[in-house]
């Protein structure tokens, strides 16, 4: 393999690191050692230089010990208000079982120890935003390793399900953890993944694919309708993972939803790239992806504008379509819709602390050798950020209590990984998170920049309240970026469920809430706080406004066509055959 040149980033890539990297990164689920080394360094010799801190900690450290010791002393003569209480998402402590002695003086000697070790790897004078993030998410990693709810000596509602059932809970915990490991060391899938199977339970919408290339197939859904609006509906899902969260089974199905109000909708479904896609890179996303899908589609309906939908990084992506559209002056889209999708990355949240030079290279040194990124190793980075609900809740509730949460269509999709190619992810990471070149208008297309303040059709803007991947102070970021109108809505849940959120039936979330407002084209800029203070509140699932809002902007429904009629040649029957590549 010769030696490759990294122009953006002035590096010689050797061939010699590879073993080394791959072995590493075995062991570190795909961090970058050296990254983190580099942000404990900075942090630790910026400490050691700062005596008024180290004062400041040794300080709270006493006083956070004082107020312990005063907290057992009230609770000896019957006063027990807390020292510290958890943050909102934190339900570790939150039973009553956690509210007797001596149970409650662990949890709160734990949330003290959480508090201070905050303050030490923060404020620290000198040390890099980045670094500080660093430090302090990996501070906080290895505390939750030792809170006393993971063990069963100090978790007293462990102990009170062990005598209830004479250890029988430990049996059924240890059973599966064995199940798990088993499934992690011989490549396997979660147990019952088999009843998910795409075009028997999800995925069952009918629909053609009636366009194929190395990239895509694209699913053309047949009409559930009589009559049917004149403007299509084109969904660009992220390749992360397989399309089908978007047409999950009946009930939990956003493709369902929208044919059965007279939309025609059509969706990509990405391949699951191989060793032999090593070389696939964003500008191939584009033009194998979108373009020749908008080209499919606008072939076989000439002269009427599609409704353009991405979710996640294929909002990204058609956010940059629109714009290189809108450059060149071709009016194909209607409007455009982004779920949950980034076009400003200076603020990523948490994904970002993965994401610097030393951790890109050591991720495309890791590529070199089989040409693609595993979802897996994805999943690891996912698993850390969101830890206290993918992991620690997972060990106490399944390997403590012994319980088996069931799996759902969602939980089965999430496990059916799909891989990145070595190019496009080395050229996503670089240029929309490292240089944020779309925001700042560098990112080209076709050798030429595109701009996002070109788009001018109506936007609907989706972002959920807990997504870890994209913060929705993030994705609210589009109002700085472009100055069409733009509806903006922020719904309760995380970057699945929160866009998975059918309004009725069993899959219809009772918690389900969401808040919208529209700035009018050309209108001011509103920041984040405020506008989430002054948007309507409304109750369940943003699905019907978003319906509501398309129809508003579409055409006087036509007579539905005959399904096989028309210019399309149908290749097979949905959901395709990309769908089942491993």
């Amino acid at each position: 393999m010769p030696d490759h040149d990294d122009r953006r980033s002035g590096s010689t890539f050797q061939p010699l690191d590879v073993p080394l990297k791959v072995a590493l990164a075995r062991m570190t689920h795909g961090l970058s050692p050296s990254a983190l080394a580099n942000a404990f360094s900075d942090w630790y010799w910026h400490l050691a230089m700062s005596p008024g801190k180290q004062l400041q900690l040794a300080e709270s450290a006493w006083k956070q010990q004082l107020q312990w010791l005063l907290y057992v002393r009230a609770w000896g003569m019957g006063l027990c208000p807390p020292c510290q209480e958890p943050g909102p998402p934190d339900k570790r402590f939150a039973p009553p079982q956690w509210q007797r002695p001596p149970y409650h003086l662990l949890a709160q000697a734990f949330l003290l120890a959480q508090q201070w070790w905050r303050e030490a790897t923060t404020g620290v004078r000198g040390v890099s935003k980045h670094h500080e993030h660093v430090v302090e998410f990996v501070a906080r990693q290895w505390l939750d390793v030792w809170s006393p709810s993971n063990f069963v000596a100090t978790n007293p509602q462990v102990q009170e399900e062990t005598l209830r059932t004479l250890g029988y809970n430990l049996l059924r915990g240890g059973a599966n953890w064995w199940r798990d490991a088993l499934a992690v060391l011989t490549d396997g899938r979660p147990a019952g993944v088999e009843r998910f199977r795409p075009g028997e339970t999800v995925a069952v919408t009918p629909g053609q694919v009636v366009y194929r290339n190395r990239l895509i197939e694209l699913i053309r859904y047949a009409p559930a309708t009589d009559k049917v609006h004149p403007e299509p509906v084109l969904v660009v899902p992220s390749w992360i993972m397989k399309y089908y969260i978007l047409d999950l089974s009946p009930g939990n199905s956003m493709v369902k939803y929208l044919v059965g109000r007279g939309h025609t909708v059509y969706m990509i479904s990405w391949k699951n790239p191989g060793g032999e896609d090593r070389d696939l890179g964003m500008e191939d996303y584009l033009d194998l992806g979108v373009f020749a899908a908008l080209d499919a589609i606008t072939r076989a309906q000439p002269e009427v504008p599609l409704h353009g939908v991405g979710y996640c990084l294929g909002g990204t992506l058609m956010a940059i379509a629109a714009a290189a559209l809108a450059r060149d002056r071709k009016p194909l889209l209607k409007t455009l819709t982004l779920l949950a999708a980034q076009t400003d990355f200076e603020e990523p949240g948490e994904l970002g602390l993965f994401i610097d030079e030393s951790q890109i290279a050591f991720l495309e040194d890791l590529m070199a050798e089989q040409g693609y990124l595993d979802g897996r190793q994805m999943a690891g980075a996912f698993a850390l950020i969101n830890s206290k609900d993918l992991v620690w809740s997972k060990l106490v509730h399944e390997y403590l209590m012994g319980a088996r949460t069931p799996l759902t269509d969602l939980r089965a999709w999430n496990a059916d990984a799909t891989r990145m190619p070595q190019r496009m992810h080395g050229e996503y990471l670089r240029r929309l998170y490292l240089d944020n070149d779309l925001a700042e208008g560098r990112y080209t297309v076709h050798g030429r920049p595109v701009a996002l303040k070109d788009i001018r059709v109506p936007m609907f803007v989706v972002s959920t309240e807990r997504d870890h991947v994209s913060p929705w102070p993030s994705v609210y970021k589009i109002h700085l970026l472009s100055d069409a109108e733009i509806t903006f809505v922020l719904t309760s849940g995380g970057h699945n469920v929160g866009i998975v959120n059918p309004p009725d039936g069993p899959a219809a979330s009772p918690q389900a809430r969401y808040r919208i407002d529209v700035r009018a084209a050309g209108g001011p800029y509103v920041d984040a706080p405020t506008w989430q203070e002054l948007a309507e509140a409304r109750e369940g699932s943003w699905w019907p406004a978003w319906q509501a809002w398309l129809a508003a902007r579409s055409g006087r429904p036509v007579k539905a066509p005959a399904t096989g009629v028309g210019r399309w040649r149908a290749l097979c029957e949905a959901p395709g055959t990309y769908v089942h590549m491993g």
